[in-house]
């Protein structure tokens, strides 16, 4: 079996004095479908420290018949996030950066407060929008002038979703509403817009042409605006702490994966990259948009990346299949870490497996049901939901999710008619042990285990080279030469 290995970057003292340069601290607000963080890089004596000062709990609520983000709650922890570490950075505070997932946004009034809390993706008020967006704008048609895959969660879905009433009042992606709140003005990042389904391949802006198709408004979008932008200054009760008195708003690459990507510190050019939190992307970066029928059957998507480029990757479920079993067993007083559960699985023996990207394990509630339903569907015996089975449950999703990584990274090496070498796994699965080890197995290809908060890495390097940088321009190169820095500590 090819090794797995844990990612061990070198450290460049060059950029090290870089940061003595200027001694203030930076903070990167990391929004996750399961957890929000609040982290804090500061220069000490033997090299930059990254400390997570805050952790918001955070998942979708359900509101009457809808599915929505608690968004003052979540407001709330990142304030109270940003108060601990101006407590912290005694030293003063330079730069503050957002980055999150993507597709979900914000409507605001007048005023620029929000109408309401935002939709989740997962809400399935999409199913019709899509529907009735494709009987004018066919999936091809999208996919080949934006190079994002057709998805129903995207934006440009739930947009059309939206009541007549709010058609016109003016939007935000999350990570970017975040940034507003602290002071910026109304912008949306590149590599966030190109998740949205409304950024033209061509032009690398809106496509005007895709929202009067679909009777959006273009002018409730904000402008678009490259990773790295600086966005002026903190405004607000915060900005009269001592620490945030100057301290900058910066836009980095506001979509969670593409920062990601930017804190690997390794060359991807012959390597494939394995995003596995909520969700596993699996892909490359590609120097053009890849917008065959291939591409759209295997249903991969061409999303910015930070430093240029695309990140080629398709979206598969993951890790919350596991995480919605564990909910269904904590009900029931059966509670389980998800060390404990990977332990557990190690020991178990191979299982039968399921299509982890089947529609009814998009959703929410009784994942064991639901697993046990595709397993039926593929001819195999379920498996009972009775305590002492979870470790079974969990090899079960491990299996799978391993043997669609591998079928995933075939497809991708036919689009790009070229092997790829290895496999960088980050994110929080990239803690899981046996999950690299069947992944290695099933993909052939050896493995290396990256730091399993890559988006706060590659937050805190788009900030770095950002504020290095005097045309605004991110160079690949340098951000991975901060990513390794960073990543040593």
């Amino acid at each position: 079996m090819p090794p797995v290995s844990r990612l061990r970057p070198g450290s460049e003292p060059d950029l090290s004095d870089q940061l003595q340069r200027d001694p203030r601290a930076r903070v990167a607000i990391d929004l996750g479908a399961e957890s929000c963080r609040v982290s804090v890089l500061r220069s000490v004596d033997n090299g930059p420290i990254i400390t997570e000062v805050h952790r918001i709990p955070d998942g979708p609520v359900s509101n009457g018949s809808s599915l929505r983000w608690p968004l003052q709650r979540i407001l709330t922890g990142i304030e109270e996030g940003l108060r601990q570490a101006a407590y912290l950075a005694t030293e003063g505070i330079a730069s503050i950066a957002v980055d999150g997932w993507a597709v979900d946004y914000v409507r605001l009034d007048e005023d620029g407060n929000p109408l309401h809390d935002p939709f989740c993706y997962r809400d399935e008020r999409t199913i019709a929008a899509k529907h009735k967006a494709d009987a004018v704008l066919p999936p091809e048609e999208t996919f080949r002038r934006t190079g994002a895959q057709p998805l129903r969660i995207n934006t440009l879905y739930q947009l059309l979703a939206d009541s007549e009433k709010e058609q016109r009042a003016p939007w935000l992606c999350l990570p970017e509403f975040v940034l507003h709140w602290l002071g910026a003005p109304r912008v949306a990042e590149y590599t966030n817009a190109t998740h949205t389904g409304l950024v033209d391949l061509a032009t690398g802006n809106w496509a005007p042409d895709i929202f009067a198709t679909l009777g959006l408004d273009i002018q409730a979008a904000p402008r678009i605006v490259p990773p790295g932008t600086r966005l002026g200054r903190l405004q607000g009760p915060l900005s009269a702490l001592a620490a945030f008195r100057d301290t900058e708003l910066i836009a980095p690459a506001c979509h969670d994966t593409a920062s990601a990507i930017a804190g690997i510190p390794a060359d991807l050019d012959s390597t494939a990259y394995i995003c596995s939190g909520t969700w596993s992307l699996i892909g490359t970066l590609v120097s053009q948009p890849i917008t065959t029928p291939h591409a759209l059957a295997a249903r991969y998507t061409n999303q910015g990346a930070a430093a240029g480029g695309f990140c080629f990757h398709t979206n598969v479920n993951g890790m919350w299949l596991l995480k919605q079993c564990m909910e269904q067993w904590s009900a029931t007083g059966r509670n389980f870490t998800i060390p404990e559960l990977v332990e557990r699985a190690t020991a178990c023996a191979a299982t039968p497996i399921i299509n982890v990207d089947a529609e009814p394990l998009l959703l929410a509630g009784d994942m064991p049901t639901r697993i046990n339903e595709q397993l039926a569907a593929a001819g195999h015996s379920p498996i009972a939901d009775i305590p002492g089975n979870e470790p079974l449950f969990a090899r079960m999703i491990f299996e799978s999710l391993a043997t669609r990584y591998a079928t995933a990274i075939a497809d991708l090496e036919q689009m790009l008619r070229r092997k790829l070498t290895r496999i960088h796994i980050i994110g929080g699965a990239s803690r899981n042990r046996l999950l690299a080890d069947l992944t290695a197995r099933q993909t052939g290809l050896p493995v290396d285990c990256g730091h399993p908060e890559s988006s706060t890495l590659g937050n805190f390097a788009v900030q770095l080279a950002a504020s290095e940088s005097s045309d605004g321009h991110l160079n690949q190169a340098k951000l991975r030469r901060w990513a390794s820095l960073l990543g040593d500590y």
